[in-house]
C-alpha cells in the first residue's frame, strides 16, 4: 500500500503526466455527459422498451460498447463502433488493393491520406446505419414517444447520430495526441466499464431473490470472473522466442563472437480483431431478423441467440479461421527474414534466407493454434456463464471481446504511465518486472 501511495505521489509530481492524465479524464467525462443525451424529437420518459431489449443478447453487446447510449437513444448511440468497421476495411484493402499498399508504404503523407479516407467511410458507414437504428427506435417504442415525425424526424436524427460517432472519433484522437493511452481504444473501455455497476447490481438482485446460497453464489462469480482475467492476461501478454544468433564480426582490431538474442513471436499476434471480424459476421442474422416481421426461421432463430449451440460453434470456426487470417496480415516472415540477414543475423542449424522464412512460418503456424483456441474458448465464454445462470448483463463480463479488451487497454495504458515513470528515474508500477502490453497499443 506505502508503495502504491508513493508511485501516485510520483505520478502527480511529473507536470507532463499529470496534465495528459487531467486532460484524459475531461475528454473521457465528455463522452460519458453525450451518452445522457437523448436524440431530439424522442420522449426519454418512454425509453423502457429499448432497455428491455438491450438488457441481454446481442443487442446487449451493442448497448455495451455504447456505453449505454444505444438503449438512452442517445446522440452517441452509434458509439464508435462505425469508425471501428472502417478502419477494418481499410486494413483489409492495404492487403488486396495496390493503391492502398503504396499509401500505406509513403510514412506519413500516406498514413494521413489514409486516415482520411477511413474518417469519410466513417460517415458513410454511420449514415448507413442511422436509419437502422431509427427503425429498430420505431419497433421498440410507442409512437407517443416521438414528439417530431416523419421525414424531418429521420433526417435530422441521421445527421445527429453522423455528428455524433464524428464527435468521439474526434475525441479518441484528442486522447492520443494530447493525453495518455490510446483514445479510441479508452472509450470503447470506459463504455465497457459503465455497463459493470449495473451488471453487478442485477446480478446481486437475481442471487437474492434465490433462496440459500444467493450472496455465496455471488462470491463464486467474482472468484471465477478473476480467474477469467488472470488468464486473459496471459493470453494478452503470452510470448514464443526464436533464438537468433548473431554472426561474428570484427571492429578495429577486436574481434567479436556471436550474441544470442530472441525474436520474440506472440501466442496471439492478431489480439482482439479475430473476435471483432467474427462478431461482425454473427450480427448479421440479428440485422436480418429486425426485417422479419412474421418471424425468423428456424435459422434466423439458431443464429440469433448467442447461447446457443450452432450460433457459439460457428463463432468459435469463425475465431480461429480469422485468428491464421489476421497473424498471416501482420506477421511477415519474409520481411522478418530479409531485416534479420542485413543485420548479420540467422537462426542456428536454419539456413538463411528461403529456410529461415518457413522456419518461421512453421512456428508462427504452430504456436498460433493454442492461442486461437483459446481465444475462441474466451470468447464464448459469456454464452457459458448464461447458461449456468449467471445474470446475462453481468455473465457478458466473463470473456469475449468486452473481457479482453479491458485487459489490453488497461495494461497498455499502465505500460505508457511506466514509461514515462522510469524515463524520469522513478521507480516502475511493478516491482517484479516491467508491464507487457500488447504490440500497437490499439483494441482494435
Amino acid at each position: 500500500m506505502r508503495r502504491f501511495i508513493e508511485t501516485l505521489k510520483n505520478i502527480w509530481r511529473i507536470e507532463d503526466l499529470r496534465a495528459r492524465i487531467l486532460t484524459t479524464l475531461g475528454l473521457i467525462l465528455v463522452y460519458r455527459l453525450g451518452s445522457f443525451i437523448v436524440l431530439p424529437g424522442v420522449d426519454p420518459t418512454q425509453l423502457d422498451a429499448l432497455r428491455e431489449q438491450t438488457a441481454g443478447g446481442l443487442e446487449g453487446l451493442l448497448d455495451m460498447f455504447s456505453g449505454g447510449a444505444f438503449s438512452n437513444a442517445s446522440v452517441f448511440a452509434l458509439g464508435i463502433m462505425p469508425y471501428i468497421s472502417a478502419s477494418i476495411v481499410i486494413q483489409l484493402l492495404t492487403i488486396a488493393v495496390p493503391y492502398f499498399q503504396r499509401m500505406q508504404k509513403e510514412g506519413e503523407s500516406g498514413r494521413k491520406k489514409m486516415n482520411q479516407i477511413t474518417r469519410w467511410l466513417t460517415v458513410a458507414i454511420t449514415a448507413a446505419q442511422g436509419p437502422s437504428y431509427l427503425f429498430n427506435l420505431h419497433r421498440q417504442l410507442p409512437e407517443t414517444a416521438f414528439v417530431v415525425s416523419g421525414a424531418f424526424f429521420t433526417i435530422s436524427s441521421v445527421i445527429i447520430l453522423t455528428a455524433g460517432t464524428l464527435f468521439i472519433m474526434w475525441l479518441g484522437e484528442r486522447i492520443t495526441d494530447k493525453g495518455i493511452g490510446n483514445g479510441i481504444s479508452l472509450i470503447i473501455m470506459i463504455g465497457i466499464i459503465a455497463r459493470l455497476p449495473f451488471a453487478l447490481a442485477a446480478e446481486f438482485a437475481q442471487k437474492l431473490e434465490q433462496q440459500g446460497g444467493g450472496l455465496v453464489m455471488v462470491l463464486v462469480e467474482i472468484i471465477l470472473l478473476l480467474i477469467v482475467i488472470m488468464a486473459s492476461i496471459a493470453l494478452v501478454q503470452a510470448t514464443r522466442r526464436v533464438p537468433v544468433q548473431y554472426a561474428k564480426r570484427i571492429v578495429g582490431n577486436k574481434q567479436y563472437g556471436g550474441v544470442r538474442q530472441y525474436i520474440p513471436l506472440k501466442i496471439n499476434a492478431a489480439g482482439v480483431m479475430p473476435i471483432i471480424f467474427a462478431q461482425a459476421f454473427m450480427f448479421l442474422p440479428m440485422m436480418l431478423g429486425q426485417f422479419d416481421t412474421e418471424g425468423s426461421g428456424k435459422f434466423l432463430q439458431a443464429f440469433g441467440d448467442y447461447t446457443g449451440f450452432w450460433y457459439n460453434l460457428t463463432f468459435a470456426l469463425l475465431i480461429i479461421a480469422f485468428t491464421y487470417f489476421y497473424t498471416a496480415v501482420t506477421v511477415n516472415p519474409t520481411q522478418m527474414a530479409e531485416d534479420m540477414k542485413r543485420n548479420g543475423g540467422f537462426i542456428p542449424g536454419v539456413k538463411p534466407g528461403r529456410k529461415t522464412v518457413e522456419f518461421l512460418d512453421s512456428i508462427m503456424s504452430r504456436i498460433t493454434l493454442p492461442g486461437s483456441i483459446f481465444l475462441a474458448i474466451i470468447a464464448v465464454l459469456p454464452a457459458l456463464a448464461s447458461l449456468i445462470g449467471i445474470n446475462s448483463q453481468f455473465a457478458q463480463f466473463f470473456g469475449g471481446t468486452s473481457l479482453l479488451i479491458l485487459v489490453g487497454v488497461v495494461l497498455d495504458t499502465l505500460q505508457q504511465i511506466e514509461s514515462h515513470l522510469l524515463m524520469r528515474h522513478y521507480d516502475g508500477l511493478m516491482k517484479s518486472g516491467r508491464i507487457k502490453g500488447r504490440v500497437g497499443g490499439s483494441a482494435i
